[in-house]
């Protein structure tokens, strides 16, 4: 019976997000690289990523000396982010919860892997978040229908707001 109800809540932690954003997986060492590329934040910058999944693109963000806030709904993932940024806590902010029903701080660059149905909601989140403030945001995989990507590198898309 326990079995059952770890399978069950492994199952919920891991699929229950598809209808907040996107399922878990993790960004690749060299796509992090790009996505780090693609924005040119200098040192002491900040970089929101929605749905930071295990840590791994904060991890690599802090390192170059970034300051990092990670969004993500699975409360698995987010102990594990905790874990895995630990070395860089005094740069990094792990929050658990909807980032959709969240105010986001004042950040530089947004980093985001949301499936297609959500870039719309993105882009008005992100208008009405910084209405007037110079954000970059950088996706995976998926456009923003109403923007045109001022940059492309293979399936990242570089958008400006301001």
């Amino acid at each position: 019976m326990v079995i059952v109800l770890l399978i069950i809540l492994l199952a919920v932690c891991f699929t229950g997000v598809i209808f907040f954003g996107a399922p878990y997986l993790p960004t690749l060492h060299k796509q992090q690289d790009d996505v780090l590329d693609l924005l040119a934040l200098k040192p002491g910058q900040t970089l929101i990523e929605l749905g930071c999944g295990d840590g791994r693109m904060l991890r690599t963000a802090a390192s170059k000396g970034l300051t990092v806030i990670g969004y993500e709904l699975n409360p698995i993932l987010v102990f594990v982010s905790y874990l895995v940024t630990y070395k860089y806590r005094k740069q990094v902010s792990v929050r658990w919860g909807n980032f959709w029903a969240k105010d986001w701080p004042p950040t530089d660059a947004i980093y985001v892997f949301l499936l297609d149905k959500y870039m719309k909601k993105l882009d008005k989140k992100i208008i009405q978040q910084y209405k007037g403030k110079h954000v970059k945001v950088v996706s995976y995989a998926f456009t923003i229908p109403t923007k045109k990507p001022i940059k492309t590198h293979e399936a990242l898309f570089l958008y400006e707001y301001k």
